[in-house]
């Protein structure tokens, strides 16, 4: 699959389908605030859902099961009819054993229980975004790799609590692939580039890298102007 980033934010465009405005609303309001997705639409029925798909093209779909006029895993059913090119979150009510197990064989990332918390909503935004990261900059997998794709969709939710403060799972190991891709040195200018997120995060971060033994710094003083900082992989 090609960099499914957007060009102009970077943002991964969604598509909400919920039959509840409220409740859409909210999750859009906080979605947006806290993660890398923009929220291109909200369809409260399954023709609309169609339509919206057809025209706006997300790359991922929060989609509820129980609508007014059908079931979401009748949209995700005409996603792969009309091969379309985007990934499905489920967020519903829904428990029943068919239902799951559909969205299981359909390949849906993701299956959330309503009434969900927003700690684990975001935990699953955040490996969604990871997992099309790390498509846009590998080509050529190994078995490795690969199974850290699919880990993506399988791995346990982790309360950020347990990690140090200020430090998240998922923007973490964002960084840790960057270097593990190259062994050339990297400033926070790149890192901002290659990884979509901001200076003062990508700062952040890298200085947690250097203070695990991850990474080491160099200065690159130049000809004229401040000293640049480089952070290259320690070791092999």
């Amino acid at each position: 699959m090609k960099n499914t980033f957007s060009n102009k934010e970077n943002k991964i465009k969604a598509l909400i389908v919920e039959d509840e405005p409220v409740l859409a609303e909210l999750n859009a309001e906080f979605i947006q605030r806290d993660t890398n997705i923009q929220i291109i639409g909200i369809a409260t029925t399954l023709a609309e859902a169609k339509i919206m798909v057809d025209k706006l093209h997300p790359v991922l779909i929060l989609l509820d099961n129980y609508l007014p006029d059908g079931k979401g895993i009748e949209l995700f059913e005409y996603i792969i009819k009309n091969k379309l090119t985007c990934y499905v979150i489920f967020i519903t009510a829904a428990t029943d054993i068919d239902t799951c197990s559909n969205a299981i064989r359909y390949g849906a990332f993701d299956y959330l229980i309503k009434p969900v918390s927003y700690q684990r909503l975001k935990h699953s935004l955040e490996r969604f975004d990871l997992f099309l990261y790390r498509q846009s900059i590998q080509q050529h997998l190994n078995q490795r790799r690969i199974d850290e794709l699919f880990n993506l969709q399988t791995k346990d939710f982790i309360d950020v609590n347990r990690h140090s403060k200020g430090i998240e799972e998922i923007t973490l190991q964002k960084v840790k692939d960057l270097f593990m891709q190259t062994d050339e040195a990297q400033t926070v200018e790149n890192v901002v580039a290659k990884t979509h997120i901001s200076k003062t995060t990508a700062r952040r971060y890298l200085e947690y890298c250097v203070q695990t033994k991850l990474l080491t710094i160099e200065i690159n003083y130049g000809k004229i102007g401040r000293p640049e900082r480089l952070y290259r992989r320690l070791g092999k």
